[in-house]
């Protein structure tokens, strides 16, 4: 049998190591066995998987584009989740705030996470451009909660939308994981609204090098995909990191992690392009 494949993931709370234990542990005695190994930051992540010290990367979208800017291309996302095929930011405001969209900020204070969150900061300001809202035209108040971690921890997310309550900000931009937590938990409730939500794009992936020969890649991403939310002991592995079904549609899935590498690659484009 040949050695485990190791895939490397950030430890952005401490749920993530019984979460590995438990996913380590479904691959037991499968053609496709595993261990993994925890990084503090996706740079290290990233570093540490075109380094060839682990096999695959559970990387955010950030930390994708950057290993296929550093690949030329030639990386693999190998799978993903549902819940990260149709992410969208949600803007917020207080409740009553009578903001009905991206163009009602003008001279308003928006409220950002973590710069080097996709969901928080990076997308949600290409996409109020591509709405004719330029930067200059509001106040962007930015949080720099947990760098890093690519927004992982949601922080800088809760970090924002206190300022919206506490009056030193009109909006701020939150996943819409953020914005169904806080409502399924029903925190808050009737403080604050959404607005505005931005088109889709996928988040976190499975990524690997294009050296990884298929013959292991794919029984590991056959075995991936072949849990069952119907038998409870995947179920609680499901649970645990938020999805319901593991076999989406290979070519769906293609698709989104296509668009979401051209955007960033472009908003990556751009930011050179300024600073020359």
């Amino acid at each position: 049998m040949s050695e485990p494949l190791l895939v490397g993931a950030v430890a952005y709370t401490p749920n993530v190591v019984p979460i590995w234990e438990g996913i380590r542990e479904y691959f037991r005695g499968s053609p496709a066995e595993l261990d993994f190994v925890l990084f503090s930051n996706y740079g290290r992540q990233v570093d540490a998987l075109l380094a060839g010290h682990i096999d695959i990367a559970w990387n955010t979208n950030l930390a994708w584009v950057r290993t296929v800017l550093q690949t030329g291309g030639t990386c693999r996302a190998l799978a993903m989740r549902d819940t990260d095929l149709t992410f969208r930011t949600v803007l917020v405001s207080r409740a009553g705030a009578s903001l009905g969209g991206p163009l009602d900020l003008k001279g308003r204070r928006l409220a950002l996470g973590s710069r080097d969150s996709a969901q928080a900061a990076i997308l949600p300001v290409h996409f109020l451009r591509r709405e004719g809202l330029r930067s200059d035209e509001a106040e962007l108040v930015r949080i720099d909660s947990d760098l890093g971690k690519h927004g992982d921890t949601g922080r800088s997310e809760l970090d924002a939308i206190r300022l919206v309550l506490d009056d030193r900000a009109d909006a701020a931009a939150i996943g819409n994981t953020t914005w169904e937590a806080i409502g399924r938990d029903e925190l808050m409730p009737g403080a604050l609204e959404a607005f505005w939500r931005t088109p889709s794009y996928c988040h976190c992936n499975f990524t690997a090098l294009g050296t990884l020969p298929a013959e292991r890649s794919e029984p590991w991403v056959e075995h991936l995909l072949a849990m069952d939310w119907e038998v409870p002991e995947h179920r609680r592995i499901l649970e645990h990191i938020a999805n319901r079904d593991a076999a989406a549609a290979r070519a769906e899935v293609e698709r989104h992690i296509a668009h979401t590498r051209d955007r960033l690659v472009g908003i990556h484009a751009e930011r050179n392009g300024e600073s020359t």
